[in-house]
């Protein structure tokens, strides 16, 4: 995904917006969809806000990729948890968008898309200033992972 594709996503330029204004990567990225879903937007930011920083900067899971996760559930889940064919459903489709993110990224995990070594657990969020934009492929994450989001709902309507 090259940054014509990014260009070109209206989701990945609403999701980038919203992270620029200052949401976490997750909250950019599952609000950026708020046109296909029915929530409360505090509640969607709500829901959305722990997983920004790979779950509470825990650097886990990548938050944009989270946010992805979140959009293909709350559009494409399953809710009867005795429905072992939805379940595998949506786990594969889950996979698909993981493996989809990965193919550019190499890893769906916060610490090692920015090159941290280890776990730093560190509850307060860098401030958002020219040099965290330039050293911090965030914004571009949070971006792609709408990105293709958004190529995923256009191969699969609803």
């Amino acid at each position: 995904m090259n940054k014509k594709n990014l260009d070109e996503s209206k989701y990945a330029q609403k999701a980038m917006e919203l992270f620029q204004e200052g949401f976490n990567c997750s909250q950019a990225v599952f609000l950026a969809f708020e046109d296909k879903y029915e929530m409360n937007h505090r509640e969607a930011l709500m829901l959305s806000s722990s997983f920004g920083g790979g779950m509470g900067r825990l650097r886990e899971v990548c938050g944009a990729v989270s946010g992805m996760f979140m959009v293909a559930g709350i559009l494409y889940g399953y809710d009867n948890p005795t429905d072992q064919e939805g379940k595998t459903r949506h786990y594969k489709r889950i996979q698909e968008l993981a493996g989809e993110f990965e193919k550019y990224n190499s890893s769906i995990v916060c610490r090692t898309l920015l090159g941290l070594d280890q776990h730093k657990y560190e509850p307060v969020p860098e401030k958002r200033t020219e040099e965290y934009y330039e050293k911090r492929p965030c914004l571009q994450l949070t971006g792609m992972a709408a990105a293709i989001m958004e190529d995923y709902i256009t191969k699969h309507p609803l």
